[in-house]
């Protein structure tokens, strides 16, 4: 009898022991191809390198599974479905672009998933969502900040807008500035659109040049962003140029080649060049330079980064690895500390931080500190 008992707790100790060690899994789906590669690799590296510190979370691996949603909406959705279905995740990261961000949110909105969006600014991905939050802050703030600091902290009274009408970034980020910089005193004497894939802005940018602003705003990814400069600087133009988070890209700089200088970007508050970084920056930063000792972090890098960082903070706090309880925890984050600064989330899942501003100094970003929107 007493052998008997002692077999049948051998095999529940063992069965609690393998129910212990079962993995958490979590997706990732990130532009690893396509147009948005850059800042997807560098969000997937910052998340591998939280894995690295931290591969265990509540006493149990964890197991992360990678798609490439390949730069592209329909892939997105697919990339979402699968994590889902076929690989039955506990939570998702990802990803780069609101408008992947968006097209693969709905699948989880369904799915009852929790995803973190690393760097998807736009407010409708997370607008009437209870499964999607995010790591960054959204548009209307990041906007608000451009505009604030072109006004306040460089005296600009008047802008122009150069926007890709086909892309939901820059059409919202455009916006929101435009609605700061007019509420703030400031002129919009110009409005020129675009489409991806455009190479030639001559027409644009003469037009823009006879109205003669004190700043352009071009919230465009650094491949066009780049283009435009060279072209502006060819054709005489004088004006302050000024972009958002997605022109963050050392490439930017190479592309451009002096046509960069001077130019202003809004980001999240981490540079490796920033002064009196916080503790979790620097350790981040030293971290990364020993995994990744041919690259330099920024900002995506971060961000993935974080993500991670809040699903294990939210785990922790729930207790066990289940979708509802870990969303329920996500949505009470509060005051945790990452590399970008204290991490809070409000009511509608949207991280809260300052605004950085940077700017291109003899061929380097500089970064010049934070604005608070106004």
């Amino acid at each position: 009898m007493k052998a008997r008992f002692l077999c049948a707790m051998a095999l529940v100790l063992a069965c609690f022991t393998a129910y212990a060690a079962d993995p958490i899994k979590i997706g990732v789906y990130l532009p690893l191809t396509g147009d948005n590669a850059f800042g997807g690799q560098l969000e997937l590296e910052g998340i591998q390198l939280a894995y690295k510190q931290h591969p265990e979370i509540i006493g149990r691996p964890v197991e992360l599974v990678v798609v490439d949603n390949k730069s592209d909406k329909i892939e997105a959705a697919n990339a979402v479905t699968r994590l889902v279905e076929r690989d039955q995740v506990m939570g998702i990261i990802g990803t780069y672009g609101s408008s992947l961000a968006m097209a693969g949110g709905e699948v989880a909105e369904r799915a009852g998933v929790p995803v973190i969006g690393t760097s998807c600014t736009n407010p409708l991905v997370t607008q009437g969502k209870k499964y999607y939050f995010r790591a960054c802050f959204i548009d209307p703030y990041q906007g608000a900040g451009a505009a604030t600091y072109a006004i306040k902290n460089r005296g600009y009274k008047k802008a122009a807008l150069l926007i890709d009408v086909s892309n939901d970034y820059a059409v919202g980020l455009a916006n929101f500035f435009r609605r700061s910089f007019q509420r703030l005193g400031g002129e919009i004497v110009a409005t020129l659109n675009y489409q991806s894939r455009d190479q030639d802005f001559t027409a644009q940018l003469t037009e823009i040049i006879s109205k003669d602003p004190d700043v352009v705003f071009m919230p465009a990814y650094f491949a066009q962003g780049s283009i435009i400069m060279k072209q502006a600087r060819e054709l005489g133009g004088t004006f302050v140029l000024m972009g958002g988070d997605a022109m963050d890209n050392p490439d930017t700089v190479k592309i451009a080649g002096k046509a960069a200088e001077g130019f202003l970007q809004t980001t999240f508050p981490y540079s490796i060049n920033m002064p009196n970084m916080s503790p979790e920056a620097e350790a981040f930063t030293k971290a990364w330079r020993e995994t990744y000792p041919h690259k330099d972090p920024n900002v995506n890098a971060a961000l993935g980064f974080n993500c991670y960082l809040m699903f294990k903070d939210a785990i922790e706090r729930a207790g066990v690895a289940e979708a509802e309880a870990v969303t329920t925890a996500l949505a009470g984050i509060k005051d945790l500390a990452t590399p970008l600064g204290t991490l809070n989330l409000n009511e509608t899942h949207d991280a809260e931080m300052p605004v950085g501003i940077t700017e291109i100094r003899d061929g380097k970003q500089v970064y010049l500190g934070e604005v608070v929107p106004e």
